[in-house]
């Protein structure tokens, strides 16, 4: 008895200290995602400004550039997946890599797979499982900078620039975690190369009118394919960019709501295992008054009468 209910007081002081470590998390990621939605939210200017010039270029100089151009029938497609570089984010991870295998299924039955992964969750469910990915980059989940955006797409534009027959790809597809609210984090495909430029980024809701903005006569100097040469890979490098602080915002959301979880649930847990203990000790001491009592009996039915 007195075993059994140490061993309750060990797991419920066990489960309170893990009660103080998942709420120190919770704190430090509630603390957090007001920042990254903040960074997302300063970056979507930018990102539509950038979208309205590349636009107004493909839209008046009618050039054939090598990242607007596709393909009938592709062989080779390539595959960003941007997962997290640590645990305890419930399901954010889990859900880009479900939407990347699903990708996968539906490019592998006509064409060739290509990998690249952003994030150790990633890295490490694709070696895990022994299937080789083309490129890794890891260390920058939870913050990225246009830096960490520019040299992925560097290696996928160069990639996607090498013909086909060299080992280049046809296409590239990017898996991402979309953030809606602090509730709902979607994750999201998107085909990143060759480029379908619009007016205005899927992710842009400033609602003003930009499907429906007319735009001036340009001159291009010094020529039209000068200007789409600087300005596409810009293009790519921040959706990229864009990409990344979405999937990042989603993880600290993902990850405050998780540990909260789990500290509701430890301090469910501590309720329990302090009841049980309390009743473990009230049956010790109930046992031990027994045996009190009994024995006390047991020496006055054997003392003998004068």
């Amino acid at each position: 008895m007195a075993s059994n209910l140490r061993q309750l007081r060990d797991r419920r002081d066990s489960v309170a200290t893990t009660q103080k470590i998942t709420r120190a998390m919770e704190l430090i990621a509630s603390a957090r995602v007001p920042k990254a939605q903040r960074v997302v939210r300063a970056a979507a200017p930018y990102a539509h400004e950038l979208n309205r010039a590349v636009s107004a270029v493909a839209a008046h100089s009618h050039e054939d550039h090598p990242l607007t151009r596709g393909v009938d029938n592709p062989v080779r497609s390539g595959m960003l997946v941007i997962t997290s570089d640590r645990g305890l984010a419930g399901a954010y991870s889990s859900n880009a890599i479900k939407a990347a295998e699903e990708l996968t299924a539906t490019l592998g039955d006509s064409q060739e797979v290509r990998t690249y992964l952003c994030g150790r969750k990633a890295i490490q469910y694709y070696e895990f499982r022994d299937r080789p990915a083309a490129q890794t980059w890891s260390g920058f989940s939870d913050a990225p900078t246009y830096q960490n955006a520019r040299q992925i797409a560097d290696r996928l534009i160069a990639d996607f620039l090498t013909p086909t027959e060299e080992g280049g790809l046809d296409e590239l597809h990017l898996v991402y975690t979309h953030f809606r609210s602090m509730l709902v984090q979607t994750p999201r495909v998107m085909r990143l190369l060759p480029l379908e430029v619009v007016d205005a980024p899927e992710d842009d809701d400033s609602g003003d009118g930009g499907h429906e903005e007319i735009f001036h006569e340009y001159q291009f100097e010094p020529s039209a394919s000068s200007v789409l040469d600087n300005l596409l890979p810009l293009y790519v490098a921040n959706r990229i960019h864009y990409a990344l602080l979405q999937s990042a915002a989603s993880e600290l959301a993902s990850r405050q709501r998780a540990m909260k979880s789990a500290t509701d649930n430890a301090e469910q847990l501590i309720q329990t295992l302090s009841r049980q203990a309390n009743q473990a000790r009230q049956a010790a001491i109930t046992q031990e008054i027994t045996e009190i009592v009994g024995g006390s009996a047991a020496l006055t039915d054997s003392t003998p009468e004068e």
